[in-house]
């Protein structure tokens, strides 16, 4: 999903003009994205002279580091709510679980949007 850098972007409107579901608007002087309305069609990317419009495949490490903090968190109030350590362990085997769920979700997501291609050939 597209992601505008604040401190790129020097609020030219190209992308808000071009936008062709009006999902950017101008907020502050600078382009602000509303991801409920973006059909990620790519041309916010084309048309940003100054590539202010980002790829989200920037923010995976970012990303990682939230769910990592999040599930500490979460061990650590298993341990605390539920008196003993061995709950973190169980907290983390839990988290775990749900990673790999939402993992096979994207493999699974992937393997009908090949099959989608495929059927539109």
């Amino acid at each position: 999903m597209p992601w505008i850098d604040k401190d790129g972007c020097v609020g030219c409107g190209i992308c808000v003009e071009e936008c062709p579901v009006d999902a950017i608007s101008m907020e502050n002087g600078k382009a602000e994205m509303e991801m409920g309305k973006c059909i990620h069609c790519g041309t916010c990317h084309e048309v940003c002279p100054q590539e202010a419009v980002r790829h989200d495949g920037e923010k995976i490490p970012d990303e990682v580091k939230v769910n990592v903090k999040r599930t500490k968190e979460f061990m650590s109030a298993c341990v605390k709510y539920l008196g003993d350590s061995k709950e973190g362990l169980k907290c983390l085997n839990r988290m775990t679980k749900y990673f790999n769920k939402q993992k096979t979700v994207a493999e699974k997501t992937l393997e009908e949007l090949e099959k989608l291609k495929s059927d539109s050939k």
